[in-house]
């Protein structure tokens, strides 16, 4: 189903995205804005800032799939797929995997064809 781009939307922007889908990204559910300051690094410096960074998401029914980044001693890309369907309060987290950056769904779709995303273990996310 991820496969068939045609039933998924790219979406830019966190507002575009239900928040129990970000909290799955992000515990607390703060994720900066793609492009916006955030902490990329150990080294916190604005402790107002996020840890991750949305770098993109799409949209396809009840299926969510969001690439962001996540700061920390090691820079590292995360793809989460979620499912949240109209009678569910919070959304199930089908699948994760590490990878990236991805510079968009046609990116992912390949990545998720050509086995260049890890999903053999449960990464801090």
């Amino acid at each position: 189903m991820l496969q068939d781009s045609s039933r998924f939307h790219e979406v830019h922007s966190t507002n575009d995205l239900p928040p129990t889908v970000i909290a799955l990204c992000a515990e607390d559910g703060r994720l900066a804005e793609p492009g916006q300051n955030w902490n990329a690094s150990d080294v916190v410096t604005d402790p107002n800032l996020p840890g991750k960074r949305l770098i993109w998401a799409a949209a396809g029914g009840e299926y969510y799939v969001v690439h962001y980044e996540r700061g920390g001693i090691a820079h590292t890309f995360h793809i989460l797929v979620a499912k949240l369907t109209k009678n569910d309060t919070k959304p199930n987290a089908v699948w994760r995997a590490v990878g990236g950056p991805l510079k968009d769904y046609a990116a992912f779709v390949d990545a998720l064809r050509s086995g260049k995303l890890d999903d053999r273990l449960d990464y801090s996310h």
